[in-house]
């Protein structure tokens, strides 16, 4: 069964201040036992993709969503559709 990464932190931005554990919906994540080190992410499975903590964070880029391929989206510009001949 693969595992579920739906957010990432980029230990080099994030400070450890823990805002996205306390505002996330869902309590994926606990507070990191070393100070100044990204949460742990416990339940990942649990996300809602929601973005909460992403919007939330105060160190922009040290939070990534990633919401599944069966919720991604690629969008055509119209200019680009083929008219029929």
């Amino acid at each position: 069964m693969p595992v579920s990464k739906p957010i990432l932190f980029n230990a080099e931005i994030c400070t450890g201040c823990n805002i996205c554990a306390d505002i996330c919906q869902v309590d994926i994540f606990i507070p990191n036992p070393e100070k100044g080190k990204p949460p742990v992410v416990l339940y990942p499975g649990e996300c809602w993709y929601c973005g909460c903590c992403v919007m939330v964070c105060p160190s922009e880029g040290a939070i990534t969503l990633h919401h599944p391929l069966m919720n991604q989206v690629n969008w055509i510009a119209k200019s680009e559709l083929q008219t029929p001949v």
